[in-house]
């Protein structure tokens, strides 16, 4: 096969998985656009006939979906905020750091990442109503404000910082805070972008564990409001995708503003580990 051939062959298949995986989004954001009932008609219509705000208007006006957009940004921002701090922290410690039983511990972390996490949830929520967290923001936040997966990615990408820049910082003068502030943490942006990114997309569809811990409508974030108001409104199919829209669509934007970057530190820490 010719190389020109070959590169539409190649290109072709890859428009078409595209399409395929941009279909049922743009499906979902034709049917929140119709007017109220109209996806219920045989056969559904692929676009609207009278495109209308209609069914988002009525999210943020009776449906309160403004607070619920705002816990789950607040959620989102604060476990990403501490995460990142611990997780470099942990990283960089593991990576360039010595003290008693390093790789033991390391070695122990790791063979926690084929625990499911469902597992954890009990005793995680025992722990919580124990000290009163049950119900609050914090509670909600807790079980990602550190993880075995986000340390074992910073360890990987620290361990290339030459031992020698280190050294010299500390010969002259410089504590071991203030190398990881000014000289450790500029030179792990890329994994630090990357795993910001992983973190707060987690962070931000997660539905179960908000599900768990919290009880309060006023406190429910996102996922958890949108299948409490399909309960109420299961023949509501326009109104349902316009939910999902208000939903997918911020962390869609962050994904594809920051993907080269996201990508850069996923290649550099495979290579550089």
């Amino acid at each position: 096969m010719r190389p020109v051939m070959a590169t539409a062959v190649v290109n072709g298949l890859l428009i078409g998985l595209a399409a395929l995986s941009l279909a049922p989004l743009l499906w979902m954001l034709s049917v929140s656009l119709m007017q109220p009932g109209e996806a219920a008609h045989f056969p559904p219509p692929l676009l609207p006939s009278e495109p209308t705000l209609h069914n988002y208007r009525e999210l943020f006006a009776r449906a309160g979906l403004g607070r619920h957009l705002a816990n789950s940004a607040l959620v989102a921002t604060a476990t990403t905020s501490v995460a990142l701090l611990l997780n470099t922290l942990a990283g960089y410690a593991f990576a360039k750091l010595e003290f008693g039983g390093r790789e033991r511990v390391f070695r122990t972390m790791l063979a926690a990442l084929v625990i499911p996490a469902q597992v954890t949830m009990m005793p995680l929520f025992l722990m919580l109503k124990q000290v009163g967290l049950v119900n609050t923001y914090a509670g909600a936040i807790v079980p990602g404000m550190a993880g075995v997966f986000g340390i074992f990615l910073v360890r990987q990408y620290a361990r290339s910082i030459p031992d020698e820049l280190l050294e010299a910082a500390r010969i002259d003068g410089a504590g071991e805070f203030r190398i990881f502030v000014q000289i450790v943490f500029p030179l792990l942006r890329p994994i630090v972008v990357t795993l910001a990114i992983f973190t707060f997309l987690t962070a931000w569809n997660d539905f179960m564990w908000p599900l768990i811990v919290l009880s309060e409508d006023d406190l429910y974030t996102l996922p958890v409001a949108l299948a409490s108001l399909s309960r109420e409104h299961v023949q509501d199919s326009e109104l349902m995708m316009a939910g999902s829209v208000v939903t997918v669509l911020p962390v869609l934007l962050l994904f594809l503003c920051l993907q080269r970057h996201y990508l850069q530190g996923l290649l550099a820490g495979s290579v550089k580990g």
